[in-house]
């Protein structure tokens, strides 16, 4: 069992990019985007797209375990129009399965916004039913639903709601979760001491389960506890401070799970990550 700790990489000018940008800066696990996420849809995957990726991976020693990709800012599973509702599926359904073109068996998203025209829970029936039909036309991928900072009309800012969407999806083998701190912080889970992390995991245990957790952004936060407004700020300079990131990188809870900074100076991510390999030792 090891920490796998990375950042969320560009993907630009090849998909095999990823890897490479990933070991320059000293990751053990990395994200990407496996397509444009500004574009509902993209050109299928060639044969040698796949293969340069997958061989990019195996040269710098990364596994499916170690990544976490990430789909479209576009897509809302929590449409309240019909229309719009069928787009969002299909470009979900085409990123997982990217996801499994690649080899890669996650594939994390934001859940979806009711856009104050429908309940939240009927938004949230929605996702489930997103997921569940993306499942059934895919294989090996798990739809990795990531917590929010609630900002809008955003689902996902309670730990509720994520719980809600896992027991309304049919294969609980293929459905997990991505902890976002700065977005937990925003929707007003306090992580700023050690006592407090545990409070809040305990609580995310007894509500979500931790058999479910299969990845991490590990991001510090600009505005204050329950603020409902995501904006990330490097480790330690934020609102929730060291200690948090201390005790995740420490915890064999957070071991064998992708642990990705999304935070917003690139130039300092090789720092950060050395600075969590440390607290890990």
């Amino acid at each position: 069992m090891q920490y796998y700790i990375g950042a969320h990489v560009s993907a630009s000018g090849g998909l095999e990019n990823a890897p490479k940008n990933a070991a320059a800066i000293g990751a053990t696990a990395f994200a990407l985007f496996t397509k444009n996420q500004r574009q509902w849809l993209a050109k299928p995957l060639t044969e040698a797209e796949i293969e340069r990726f997958k061989a990019a991976c195996a040269e710098h020693g990364y596994t499916a375990a170690q990544i976490l990709p990430h789909d479209s800012y576009l897509i809302n599973l929590g449409n309240p129009n019909d229309e719009a509702l069928e787009k969002s599926r299909e470009s979900f359904y085409e990123e997982m399965r990217r996801c499994q073109l690649l080899g890669l068996d996650r594939l994390n998203f934001h859940p979806g916004s009711h856009l104050r025209e429908i309940s939240e829970e009927a938004s949230l029936d929605r996702i489930a039913e997103s997921i569940n039909r993306a499942l059934d036309r895919t294989e090996g991928v798990t739809a990795v639903i990531e917590n929010t900072a609630g900002q809008g009309s955003n689902l996902g800012y309670r730990f509720e709601h994520l719980s809600y969407l896992i027991d309304r999806v049919e294969d609980k083998s293929r459905v997990g979760v991505c902890l976002d701190t700065c977005h937990a912080f925003a929707a007003g889970y306090d992580l700023r001491s050690r006592e407090l992390c545990d409070e809040t995991f305990a609580t995310f245990d007894r509500i979500v389960g931790f058999q479910y957790l299969k990845g991490m952004h590990l991001n510090d936060a600009l505005k204050m506890r329950g603020s409902r407004v995501d904006r990330h700020t490097p480790l330690g300079e934020g609102m929730i401070g060291w200690d948090c990131f201390r005790y995740i990188a420490s915890d064999p809870r957070f071991q064998s799970i992708p642990l990705i900074l999304e935070t917003p100076d690139e130039s300092r991510w090789a720092e950060e990550i050395a600075t969590l390999k440390r607290f890990s030792e």
